[in-house]
């Protein structure tokens, strides 16, 4: 029986993830998916994206490292087609160009503040469920965030950028950060993984010359039904992300 307070994240044909997931994301959670560089964030959030638009629920996607171009490649790559919910605007998809001329810069180069204008970004926060991808990428390119960093404020400047995220989901929307942990100090993500609803920590495993993904649930509040500690997944090119049965050897 669907879980009137959970954003299914659908493709109940193709893979297994909603299921392990306890049958979606709560509405008015803040997600939190931590992972090293390749560990399969983008992926993750591509598919969480893919599905919540095919469930009938609105995304917005910032990317700070895909066009929109790369972004429908991507998809393409992994049999996610983007194209229609792109045009049809249940995908509203953002990137966020930090180089000199860019998008967040002025015209003389000098970077703006990058967090207030994404909360004044009205449009953006319209949707049912924003990911932010990655999200360390965009603090770490703004200058007051920097600045308070350099007093050995992050903590500070991470309850301001709190305060916002609290203000969206107490509408019952969902926020989705992607963060490398190996890329933010340890002070300024901490915050954000004590305060995270949903925590969700990707990792490789070398098991011999094969490499395994794994997603480490930490936290899940508001779960539908049970959802375990660890998923197996893979991203396959042509078929997008599969979940792996672990067979105990």
């Amino acid at each position: 029986m669907p879980h009137d307070n959970l954003l299914s994240l659908g493709l109940g044909e193709r893979d297994r993830l909603n299921k392990e997931l306890g049958g979606g994301i709560p509405r008015g959670s803040i997600v939190l998916m931590e992972g090293d560089y390749g560990a399969g964030k983008s992926a993750i959030s591509q598919r969480f994206a893919y599905g919540l638009v095919e469930e009938g629920a609105s995304v917005t996607m910032m990317s700070t490292e895909l066009t929109v171009r790369g972004f429908i490649d991507q998809m393409h790559s992994l049999e996610y087609d983007m194209v229609k919910p792109l045009l049809q605007e249940e995908l509203l998809f953002l990137h966020a160009d930090f180089d000199s001329g860019g998008a967040f810069s002025d015209g003389d180069g000098e970077r703006k503040e990058l967090l207030k204008r994404l909360m004044n970004a009205e449009a953006m926060w319209n949707s049912d469920v924003v990911f932010l991808d990655t999200f360390d990428a965009i603090f770490r390119n703004d200058p007051t965030f920097e600045a308070l960093v350099r007093k050995n404020e992050e903590r500070q400047a991470a309850l301001e950028i709190i305060s916002f995220f609290r203000e969206i989901i107490s509408q019952g929307k969902v926020v989705v950060l992607t963060v490398d942990p190996s890329a933010v100090d340890d002070e300024a993500i901490g915050p954000f993984r004590s305060i995270a609803d949903v925590f969700l920590e990707l990792e490789m495993i070398e098991v011999g010359n094969d490499i395994r993904r794994q997603i480490n649930v930490k936290r899940f509040a508001g779960m539908g039904e049970q959802v375990g500690d660890t998923i197996g997944f893979s991203v396959r090119s042509g078929t997008g992300i599969v979940i792996e049965s672990r067979s105990v050897a």
